[in-house]
């Protein structure tokens, strides 16, 4: 094991074992290398990789932290490897995105409250057929995220965010609107609501699996036809 990888180790055990909580401050960086036997140097890097994946917050002229550790922050980094994917990738991304939304949406069938269904449906109808794409995809963000809260997973949630970013969305939709398919897909988020309004969870999971099926779909068109 090299090193830094031995430091980063290291700080992840005192996390692990609840010596460091989210929040708490890391000892100075001397008197922590001293005592789990690294070099400043290791521990500089450890320090620093733990940072850009958001276990640390490196506060200058404060001292070094642990985050909150709440899952939309360490998964922050999912979605900006996500972004710089090409067409091929995409669709596996979307393919694991098929399996954890399809779950999702059936969780959120058994448990979304009256309300939660009517916040859903005035999403839905605040949205014109003929809407700018900016204005789709981020009625698309909206309306999925919520699905994904009302599971009740914030690691599921959180990931499924990290796995379709609004740039993916972006750059999916800019395509599926060419081809006309907005009121399609209007039409879908619709049939995926009302299965979750009458808590019909098997219904649900069949129908996210066909609206996220045709946007694979769309996507191995696009690669093909490139």
């Amino acid at each position: 094991m090299a090193v830094t990888d031995e430091a980063i180790e290291k700080i992840k055990d005192m996390i692990v074992r609840g010596e460091l909580g989210p929040g708490s401050r890391l000892p100075p960086e001397k008197d922590l290398a001293e005592r789990l036997g690294l070099s400043r140097s290791s521990m500089r890097e450890a320090v620093k990789a733990l940072e850009v994946i958001r276990v640390l917050d490196v506060r200058r002229g404060d001292g070094t932290y642990v985050t909150s550790l709440e899952p939309q922050l360490l998964l922050e980094a999912i979605s900006f490897v996500v972004d710089l994917h090409d067409d091929d990738s995409l669709l596996e991304i979307f393919a694991v995105r098929r399996v954890l939304e399809s779950h999702a949406t059936g969780l959120a069938a058994q448990q979304a409250s009256d309300d939660e269904v009517a916040a859903l449906d005035a999403e839905i109808s605040g949205v014109a057929p003929d809407t700018d794409i900016e204005s789709l995809v981020e009625h698309d963000v909206r309306f999925h995220s919520a699905i994904a809260l009302l599971a009740g997973n914030q690691y599921l949630a959180s990931l499924l965010d990290s796995l379709t970013s609004q740039t993916v969305r972006a750059r999916v939709w800019r395509g599926l609107t060419q081809a006309g398919a907005v009121e399609r897909t209007l039409a879908e988020h619709r049939a995926i609501l009302d299965a979750i309004a009458d808590h019909d969870a098997e219904l649900a999971t069949s129908i996210a699996q066909v609206h996220i099926a045709g946007i694979e779909r769309w996507l191995r068109q696009a690669r093909d036809h490139a």
